[in-house]
């Protein structure tokens, strides 16, 4: 997030941030056999490669999809240099003498860090599960949108390669007629989408020169009926393996990454699109079950969108509630944040402590046929409304801080398709 830090202050909180930004990415998951996912183990018997793209397709592609992400280190050799650009991104959080600040924490931090994805598998999955779910995706718009394709799938990460930038380069030299930034956060935040957003611009920027590509952007989809119901699906699945007896009184914990209240005071719009997210999966359980919206990975001394995840846990057990499903409501994918923090510090450890009878997790979206044909549905219904973006994006934070986010806004609005 974009954290207003000051002094020995920002020192000490970023440290803390730095245990837990890296829960962002996604990670190979070591843990029982009841919280992986089978889409995982699935995909990893055929052997999907962890690369930025499997592509068999030679010809030119007329739309080209940029699938924007965070990213993750894919190996301990990856961590720091991921770490580095983390902590140089002033779109994401603000060091005082960043330039100086940021190379400090991340050499500071990477044998840690490094330690704690040697214990979870080695790295992160996540340019393997882009690329399983962009593939499913374009094969489907082939087939769906003949007049647009050939349709070709890039991945651009803000912090490890394939970057932002060298896809959009990779683009260019393939000769892509229509460009689609098509953000992997279901959810807008300034943080996430808008950092990745402010990436294009200032490639260009930096470039001196204006895109041979038509932009448009899919800049949210918080409650895309396919998204809903791979996530309906994936929790009354879980549902299924309490007990009989006590199936009715689970209480369903959404739980998403949260954000300061100095960027939710702003007025970023995340909070309400995640709200929107659990209503709309709610309505499609026919609200089977008690619910509460809650947020974790709060880190540093500020305060944060509450309540939390783990708080939130130790009270339900306080007052007898203590059959618990978890629902990671604004992750598409498995990464840190739901296989070790959610599984184990929250289901394994801290249930344990606390005393509940049954924990346990809903799978990700991973490599469900269903949400590839939900991404490809999105692309469908974007190229047909002949829109740049969505209404929302052409509105600033009321308080918004970072003149970068209004240089965007406009270098996407001057888009001609």
């Amino acid at each position: 997030m974009w954290l207003p830090l000051t002094d020995m202050a920002a020192l000490r909180a970023a440290r803390r941030l730095l245990t837990h930004t890296l829960k962002l990415e996604p990670t190979i998951s070591t843990l029982n056999q009841r919280w992986k996912s089978t889409a995982a183990a699935a995909a990893a018997a055929q052997g999907v490669q962890a690369q930025a793209r499997v592509h068999p397709d030679k010809r030119k592609p007329k739309t080209g999809i940029l699938m924007l992400n965070m990213g993750g280190p894919e190996t301990l050799d990856d961590v720091h240099d991921f770490l580095l650009r983390l902590f140089l991104d002033k779109d994401l959080m603000t060091l005082p003498a960043q330039s100086k600040l940021g190379p400090f924490i991340a050499k500071r931090r990477t044998p840690k860090i490094q330690e704690q994805y040697r214990k979870i598998g080695g790295g992160s999955p996540i340019k393997k599960w882009t690329a399983h779910q962009g593939e499913g995706m374009v094969k489907l718009l082939d087939e769906l949108s003949p007049a647009t394709a050939p349709h070709k799938y890039y991945i651009g990460f803000r912090y490890v390669h394939p970057l932002t930038e060298a896809a959009i380069e990779e683009m260019e030299r393939d000769g892509v007629e229509r460009a689609i930034a098509f953000t992997q956060y279901p959810q807008y935040s300034c943080s996430t989408t808008g950092s990745s957003l402010n990436a294009i611009y200032r490639y260009y920027k930096s470039k001196g020169a204006n895109p041979t590509m038509k932009w448009s952007l899919i800049d949210r989809w918080p409650t895309h009926p396919l998204l809903v119901q791979c996530v309906a699906d994936h929790i009354q699945k879980e549902l299924n393996m309490f007990p009989e007896q006590k199936r009715e009184e689970v209480v369903i914990l959404f739980s998403a990454h949260s954000l300061p209240m100095s960027v939710v005071n702003r007025g970023d719009p995340y909070p309400q699109e995640v709200g929107g997210t659990v209503q709309k999966v709610m309505e499609k359980l026919n609200f089977s079950n008690p619910y509460r919206l809650v947020w974790q990975s709060k880190v540093g001394p500020m305060p944060w969108l509450g309540p939390s995840t783990d708080e939130t846990i130790k009270g339900l057990c306080q007052k007898g509630k203590k059959n618990i499903l978890l629902v990671p409501i604004a992750f598409t994918s498995d990464h840190i944040e739901t296989l070790y923090e959610l599984d184990i510090e929250y289901a394994e450890h801290l249930g344990k402590e606390c005393g509940v009878e049954n924990i346990r997790r809903s799978e990700s979206l991973n490599g469900n046929p269903l949400f590839s044909k939900a991404l490809a549905d999105l692309v469908l219904s974007h190229i047909k409304s002949n829109e740049i973006y969505s209404k929302q994006l052409t509105l600033r934070c009321p308080m918004c801080v970072n003149p970068v986010c209004g240089e965007t806004k406009e270098f996407f609005r001057k888009q001609k398709l």
